[in-house]
């Protein structure tokens, strides 16, 4: 019999303690079993699309919680849905799925709270060999959380507290007797999915399932059998005696990120994700909980006994965002492109160095191995040509998926004035730092709109897009042309949850200065220029990496515009406030 929702499902029925709960299994039974534990007021279809994304590697193990979907409720209800009898029923879905081996569990939401029960009970152990925990916290961590922050009150403390009480709202309503019942199996029931869809920005779906109304109204019970006690006398011995893997989305409207601040110490052996989306990443980001989840349980089914097999996560303060990432940068080969595909190599992501200088990139790649990248690759593409990097983004989405993070940052140079610059090098400009950029984002942004589950945009401009000049005319005007189209984008694309960030660097030590083209003087002047341009460069002494932290920081922060070097950020400010004197410095002769 197949589950609804889940095509191909295999479906058996597990009895324990009065209760029948109904599992649904796909793939290979041989395969390292994953089971996949929903929340409320969610029945087991909540992961259909994540479950998909996993049968052709594991196992996938998914049932309805007691009381919900189509396993049955206890009797009474009351008391039959504390921590511990949840745990039996694990339990028995364990055994009889996976009788010989540890499973590898997955939760969302109150799945995640089982699942913080189950690997700190003692009698769980060697019957679960990690745990990955989604947007839900252990009750007990959440206990010592509050007591700690009131028994050593500072103003910082007291603000989590009443941060994590404002958004906790819905605990407190689903305490009240009968009320919650009587709206789910109502008007709420009904305008659930238009909310979800409303708030969350849910593509349509399978989900919720008609059980809805009965899902919610049990659940309740997991609130009011669970969290006054625990509250009150959380446990003192709630280790984590497996690895976990955290996964936090920063845009929860229910749980702070403050909450796992102290988490390393109940839980050993953990790692962190942190991913810009809202509360269901279930159904809103199925691609990278998959490849997360993929990852994790990978690398502890080949560690065995001993622990986690090697796991890239990259260092430093960015990891636990961008760590198994897709990131694409174009203009790779050197100076802040490959300044760049390093910053986001070493912060776990897997990387693709694009440049025309096929060497070039095949070298960024390379050391983006060695600096932490799980995996990289390099592309030989000219990004002015519109149809290249249409089969581009045709190959990446075939080979290695669609991209998370695209960074336009290939640029040329041209300096002179403007009675001087002909057809042709006005073309040459427009066509690598505007094409450039508006294919990578027609390309790679369209993918992303068609997955549904965003992204982010990084376009190289420059602090020339706020300051004119005498002499660079075609390149100031083309960088400007970039931070708009930055702008428009970013406006546009907002609904589809794609950020866009525009980049202007500055005055920064790269290799620019050695390509740079000075137009209306003889070749032997331009390589005289060309030189004195690199040396005044090398003394600013503005390194590349400080501008791909600064990349990074901005799709951390999503940042619309980011003057980089204080001269942009200067520059910038002028632009705004004071236009006059912005346009006398445009009249000055470059010192060249």
């Amino acid at each position: 019999m197949s589950s609804r929702g889940l095509e191909g499902a295999r479906e058996r029925r597990v009895r324990t303690d009065g209760v029948e709960l109904c599992v649904a299994e796909l793939g290979d039974a041989a395969n390292p079993t994953v089971v996949l534990l929903h929340g409320y007021p969610d029945s087991k279809e909540v992961w259909s699309e994540v479950a998909e994304r996993l049968r052709d590697r594991f196992h996938v193990v998914l049932y309805d919680v007691r009381g919900h979907g189509r396993s049955t409720a206890p009797e009474p209800l009351r008391g039959g849905f504390t921590l511990e009898k949840l745990t039996d029923d694990f339990l028995a879905v364990a055994d009889a799925v996976s009788p010989d081996a540890p499973v590898h569990l997955v939760g969302h939401d109150w799945g995640s709270v089982q699942g913080w029960e189950f690997v700190t009970v003692g009698r769980t152990q060697r019957r679960i060999a990690s745990f990955t925990s989604i947007s839900g916290p252990s009750l007990d961590h959440f206990g010592h959380w509050i007591k700690e922050r009131m028994a050593r009150p500072t103003p910082r403390r007291a603000a989590q507290l009443l941060g994590q009480g404002a958004k906790s709202w819905y605990v407190y309503a689903l305490h009240t007797p009968r009320l919650p019942e009587a709206f789910w199996r109502g008007p709420l029931a009904k305008q659930w999915p238009k909310v979800l869809a409303r708030s969350e920005k849910l593509p349509p779906g399978r989900y919720p399932t008609n059980s809805l109304p009965e899902d919610a109204a049990h659940g309740a019970w997991l609130y009011r059998d669970n969290v006054r006690a625990r509250m009150r006398r959380p446990r003192s011995d709630a280790y984590a005696h497996v690895p976990v893997q955290l996964i936090t989305p920063t845009g929860d409207a229910y749980l702070s990120q403050r909450l796992y601040d102290d988490l390393d110490r109940w839980a050993p052996q953990l790692v962190r994700r942190t991913l810009p989306a809202k509360h269901w990443v279930p159904r809103s980001r199925p691609d990278q909980l998959a490849a997360w989840i993929t990852e994790f349980v990978t690398a502890r089914h080949e560690g065995g006994e001993s622990g986690p097999a090697r796991l890239p996560m990259g260092t430093g303060p960015y990891a636990e965002w961008f760590a198994g990432r897709l990131v694409l940068v174009t203009g790779a080969a050197g100076g802040i492109g490959r300044a760049t595909a390093f910053a986001f190599a070493e912060a776990g992501a897997r990387v693709i160095a694009v440049d025309r200088d096929a060497d070039g990139a095949a070298r960024t790649a390379e050391l983006a191995r060695l600096v932490g990248a799980p995996e990289a690759w390099s592309e030989c593409c000219d990004v002015s040509d519109g149809q290249a990097m249409e089969q581009l983004a045709a190959k990446v989405a075939a080979e290695r998926g669609v991209v998370d993070v695209l960074v336009n940052n290939a640029g040329i140079g041209l300096a002179g004035a403007f009675l001087d610059t002909s057809v042709e090098d006005w073309r040459a400009v427009l066509d690598v730092n505007l094409w450039g950029v508006i294919h990578g984002c027609r390309t790679f942004g369209r993918q992303m709109a068609e997955r549904g589950q965003g992204g982010h945009i990084v376009n190289t401009a420059s602090a020339a897009a706020f300051q004119p000049s005498k002499s660079l005319s075609a390149y100031s005007t083309s960088k400007a042309a970039v931070l708009m189209l930055s702008e428009c984008l970013r406006a546009e694309l907002a609904s589809r949850g794609i950020k866009v960030t525009a980049i202007c660097p500055g005055i920064v030590n790269t290799g620019i200065t050695g390509t740079a083209r000075f137009v209306g003087v003889p070749e032997g002047e331009q390589r005289r220029r060309r030189l004195k341009a690199a040396r005044l460069y090398g003394k600013r002494g503005y390194p590349p990496e400080k501008v791909a932290e600064a990349v990074l920081r901005a799709v951390v922060e999503d940042r619309a515009v980011v003057p980089v070097t204080p001269e942009a950020h200067g520059l910038r400010l002028m632009s705004r406030f004071t236009p006059r004197l912005r346009r006398g410095l445009a009249r000055l002769d470059p010192p060249l």
